[in-house]
């Protein structure tokens, strides 16, 4: 006979939708009955602007891209601060968690210092060629540094957790070392690289704070959907802010309901 820490099913369930409608579920629903104050032509013309468009595909874009640069070095990160012991490895291991606590406006601030034409790195890099502030290529890198964490925070429990004596099965066994990362090691980590993938997507999608100074802000090049909608709450039309964001929300919902159907998909892929 085992006690019950926590109540029963029914009022913990109700606890629990209570907690979620009045944190998410409203603010939300709020958000669509706004933008219903328009009509369907209305709504349709204020999402669809061409300086509407380039910002969706600035905001997506840049925040997708910068997911798979972060599976892919995060998830590399994540395995040296696992498999390796070396000096400095806790310094690392806790600037891992650094955008969490850095306040996104003064990430920003930085990162345009650092990268701009007369910036320490902007300098060498502009006289190479390459721009970085005030264009997507400097969004993508703002939204790299905030969304690096969340893939290193995922992926690092589940190598901890993660079986070595398989892996030395299979090289017992004659299996190459890139055989082993793939029919071993990789299907392990799979769900936890989709996981830090969407949490990456998801954070970059809506970020503000450290993108509005390195981006620029230039209509049609580097201008982000947020900061489109805080315009447009500036000029008061509350009505065409909340449809754009209703876009991007329905956007990121697919998005990321997506991603949590090719988890599932992967962890039964995995346990065959």
């Amino acid at each position: 006979m085992s006690a019950r820490v926590l109540p029963g099913l029914r009022l913990s369930l109700g606890i629990s939708l209570v907690y979620l409608s009045l944190i998410v579920l409203i603010p939300l629903s709020a958000a669509f009955l706004r933008s219903a104050s328009l009509s369907p032509a209305e709504f349709w013309q204020a999402v669809t602007q061409e300086r509407v468009l380039a910002s969706y595909r600035l905001s997506f874009g840049a925040a997708f891209v910068a997911a798979l640069v972060n599976v892919l070095f995060g998830g590399l990160l994540a395995w040296v601060l696992v498999r390796y012991e070396f000096p400095g490895r806790r310094l690392i291991d806790a600037l891992v968690d650094l955008p969490f606590a850095l306040p996104t406006a003064v990430a920003g601030i930085t990162l345009t210092t650092l990268y701009a034409a007369n910036g320490w790195l902007g300098r060498y890099l502009t006289a190479a060629g390459i721009q970085v502030a005030f264009t997507p290529l400097g969004v993508v890198l703002a939204l790299i540094f905030v969304g690096l964490p969340f893939v290193v925070r995922t992926v690092q429990p589940v190598l901890e957790e993660a079986e070595r004596e398989l892996e030395e099965a299979a090289a017992s066994l004659g299996a190459r070392p890139w055989q082993v990362f793939w029919r071993v090691i990789l299907p392990t980590i799979v769900p936890a690289l989709l996981t830090g993938f969407a949490l990456a997507f998801a954070r970059a999608t809506g970020e503000y704070g450290s993108v509005i100074f390195i981006a620029g802000n230039m209509p049609m090049v580097s201008e982000i959907t947020p900061l489109f909608i805080v315009t447009k709450l500036e000029q008061y039309d509350y009505a065409g802010a909340t449809a754009i964001a209703v876009v991007m929300l329905l956007f990121s919902f697919v998005m990321l309901l997506t991603i949590n159907l090719l988890q599932a998909w992967s962890r039964r892929w995995s346990a065959r």
